[in-house]
């Protein structure tokens, strides 16, 4: 069974105390923080995505899920460890080599946080294999980054796919995240690509009963 990470990125903010309670009765694994800075991305969320963490960190014990699509890593980074996120992601785009990639993901591991590293869709797999033995996830973008509710591009099945075969061929222990355009009518063919863990937006916090997409999702 995958895992769920729902992201609250489209949550109204009158609606969003509502919004956790509802996806912790509704068995959401992580909430999935959509943090953009304006310059990697054109969105700016930062602002609101902490606003919307603290939140999660005063009423809710479920875990952080934060995704960094942002320019500076390391600033970012030290912003949302004071949320105490399970795992935080960051972009192999926004580094500029893989020195710089590892320092990162050494700093993010001695703050107690998992790491992920993360690829858009032109991204070949190839610029984060020699780090998957570091990382405790890959995050693989199945829509351009930037705005939610976009549809989720087919092509970017196959690099799941590949990404999935990579992984178990080199035997390590490492999730595979897809995130973007992921509804409940295609779920099931990222799941059958190889991902694990499963970001949905729209496709559950636009639905009237999270729990039963949430289920469904999972089976």
């Amino acid at each position: 069974m995958v895992e769920i990470s729902t992201s609250v990125l489209t949550v109204e903010r009158e609606k969003i105390m509502q919004t956790i309670y509802d996806l912790e009765v509704a068995k959401t694994d992580y909430f999935h923080i959509d943090v953009m800075d304006g310059k990697f991305v054109t969105a700016f969320t930062s602002n609101i995505m902490e606003e919307y963490s603290g939140y999660m960190k005063s009423v809710s014990t479920l875990p952080l899920d934060v995704h960094l699509m942002v320019e500076d890593v390391r600033k970012y980074v030290d912003i949302y460890l004071n949320y105490e996120p399970n795992i935080i992601t960051f972009h192999i785009e926004a580094v500029k080599d893989e020195e710089e990639a590892i320092e990162l993901i050494d700093y993010i591991k001695s703050n107690n946080c998992k790491v992920g590293i993360a690829l858009n869709p032109a991204t070949d797999i190839k610029k984060v294999l020699d780090l998957l033995d570091k990382v405790h996830m890959v995050l693989v973008m199945t829509v351009v980054p930037g705005e939610g509710g976009q549809p989720l591009m087919e092509d970017t099945l196959s690099k799941i796919s590949e990404l999935k075969k990579y992984i178990d061929e080199n035997n390590l222990d490492i999730d595979i995240e897809a995130d973007g355009g992921i509804k409940l009518d295609n779920v099931q063919s990222v799941k059958d690509a190889g991902a694990n863990i499963i970001v949905s937006g729209t496709g559950i916090v636009k639905q009237d009963d999270f729990g039963s997409v949430i289920a469904a999702m999972k089976d």
